[in-house]
Protein backbone atom coordinates (compact mmCIF):
# COMPACT_ATOMS: atom_id res chain seq x y z
CA UNK A 1 0.00 0.00 0.00
CA UNK A 2 1.52 3.71 -0.74
CA UNK A 3 1.74 5.80 1.81
CA UNK A 4 0.52 9.31 1.67
CA UNK A 5 2.94 12.21 0.70
CA UNK A 6 2.87 13.73 4.37
CA UNK A 7 3.81 10.38 5.76
CA UNK A 8 6.97 10.21 3.01
CA UNK A 9 7.72 13.34 3.56
CA UNK A 10 8.00 13.61 8.09
CA UNK A 11 9.95 10.11 7.93
CA UNK A 12 12.58 11.59 5.58
CA UNK A 13 12.74 14.69 8.18
CA UNK A 14 12.94 12.19 11.05
CA UNK A 15 15.44 10.51 9.53
CA UNK A 16 17.64 13.63 10.11
CA UNK A 17 16.72 14.45 13.24
CA UNK A 18 18.35 13.97 16.82
CA UNK A 19 15.40 13.88 18.82
CA UNK A 20 14.01 10.40 18.99
CA UNK A 21 10.97 10.24 16.18
CA UNK A 22 8.13 7.52 15.75
CA UNK A 23 5.41 7.70 13.32
CA UNK A 24 2.47 6.03 12.28
CA UNK A 25 -0.29 5.57 9.71
CA UNK A 26 -3.94 7.09 9.99
CA UNK A 27 -5.04 3.61 12.27
CA UNK A 28 -2.24 4.37 14.03
CA UNK A 29 -0.06 1.35 12.98
CA UNK A 30 3.76 2.04 12.88
CA UNK A 31 5.29 3.56 9.45
CA UNK A 32 8.86 4.28 10.97
CA UNK A 33 11.66 5.00 14.11
CA UNK A 34 14.41 6.66 13.98
CA UNK A 35 17.88 5.83 14.69
CA UNK A 36 17.70 8.11 17.61
CA UNK A 37 14.57 6.09 19.16
CA UNK A 38 16.41 2.77 18.50
CA UNK A 39 18.72 3.33 21.50
CA UNK A 40 15.72 4.54 23.92
CA UNK A 41 13.28 1.19 22.85
CA UNK A 42 15.71 -1.23 22.82
CA UNK A 43 15.35 -2.52 18.99
CA UNK A 44 16.53 -1.35 15.16
CA UNK A 45 13.70 -0.29 13.15
CA UNK A 46 15.23 -3.13 10.78
CA UNK A 47 14.30 -5.25 12.44
CA UNK A 48 10.41 -4.82 13.04
CA UNK A 49 9.64 -2.80 9.77
CA UNK A 50 6.10 -2.16 10.74
CA UNK A 51 3.96 -3.06 14.00
CA UNK A 52 0.16 -3.09 14.61
CA UNK A 53 -1.29 -0.27 16.74
CA UNK A 54 -2.17 -2.99 19.21
CA UNK A 55 1.06 -4.23 19.61
CA UNK A 56 3.41 -1.14 19.77
CA UNK A 57 0.58 -0.03 22.36
CA UNK A 58 1.61 -2.80 24.73
CA UNK A 59 4.99 -4.16 23.43
CA UNK A 60 6.92 -1.29 25.75
CA UNK A 61 4.77 -1.98 28.55
CA UNK A 62 4.09 1.47 29.31
CA UNK A 63 3.34 2.88 32.56
CA UNK A 64 2.68 5.47 34.80
CA UNK A 65 2.60 5.44 39.01
CA UNK A 66 3.28 1.44 38.86
CA UNK A 67 -0.02 0.87 36.72
CA UNK A 68 0.16 -0.34 33.24
CA UNK A 69 -1.21 2.25 30.94
CA UNK A 70 -4.25 1.69 28.24
CA UNK A 71 -3.41 2.92 24.92
CA UNK A 72 -5.70 5.34 24.88
CA UNK A 73 -3.46 7.19 27.32
CA UNK A 74 -0.47 7.51 25.00
CA UNK A 75 -0.07 10.65 23.52
CA UNK A 76 0.27 9.28 20.13
CA UNK A 77 -2.75 7.20 20.34
CA UNK A 78 -4.45 10.60 21.20
CA UNK A 79 -3.07 12.31 18.44
CA UNK A 80 -4.00 10.35 15.98
CA UNK A 81 -7.54 8.88 17.54
CA UNK A 82 -8.66 12.82 18.57
CA UNK A 83 -6.93 14.44 16.26
CA UNK A 84 -4.88 17.15 18.73
CA UNK A 85 -1.44 17.35 20.12
CA UNK A 86 -1.02 15.36 23.70
CA UNK A 87 2.40 15.23 26.10
CA UNK A 88 2.96 13.28 28.43
CA UNK A 89 5.86 11.83 31.17
CA UNK A 90 5.54 7.88 31.43
CA UNK A 91 7.92 4.69 31.97
CA UNK A 92 8.63 1.86 29.23
CA UNK A 93 10.63 -1.36 29.40
CA UNK A 94 12.61 -1.70 25.87
CA UNK A 95 12.99 -4.21 23.91
CA UNK A 96 16.34 -4.69 26.04
CA UNK A 97 14.38 -4.94 29.52
CA UNK A 98 15.70 -1.98 30.41
CA UNK A 99 13.34 0.63 32.26
CA UNK A 100 13.27 3.97 30.99
CA UNK A 101 12.13 7.09 31.70
CA UNK A 102 10.28 9.54 28.68
CA UNK A 103 8.37 12.28 28.01
CA UNK A 104 6.53 12.21 24.84
CA UNK A 105 5.15 14.70 22.75
CA UNK A 106 2.74 14.03 19.73
CA UNK A 107 0.51 15.22 17.01
CA UNK A 108 -1.29 14.61 14.07
CA UNK A 109 -0.46 14.64 10.57
CA UNK A 110 -3.11 16.49 8.58
CA UNK A 111 -3.24 16.44 4.60
CA UNK A 112 -3.75 19.14 2.67
CA UNK A 113 -7.01 18.85 2.46
CA UNK A 114 -7.37 18.30 5.91
CA UNK A 115 -7.98 14.77 6.65
CA UNK A 116 -6.06 13.19 9.35
CA UNK A 117 -3.01 10.60 7.48
CA UNK A 118 -0.95 9.81 10.85
CA UNK A 119 0.78 10.50 13.68
CA UNK A 120 4.36 11.80 14.99
CA UNK A 121 6.06 11.61 18.27
CA UNK A 122 8.87 12.95 19.63
CA UNK A 123 10.25 11.61 22.75
CA UNK A 124 13.24 11.56 25.29
CA UNK A 125 14.60 9.79 28.17
CA UNK A 126 14.60 12.53 31.23
CA UNK A 127 16.49 10.00 33.88
CA UNK A 128 19.81 8.40 32.63
CA UNK A 129 19.42 4.57 32.40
Amino acid sequence: MRQPVELILIRHLASRLAVPVFVVDRDGDLVYFNEPAEATLGRRFDEVRSMPFDEWTAVFLPSTSGRLMTADELPLAIAVRQGVPAHREFEIIGADSVHRKIEVTAFPIVAAAGQLVGGVAMFWQTEPK
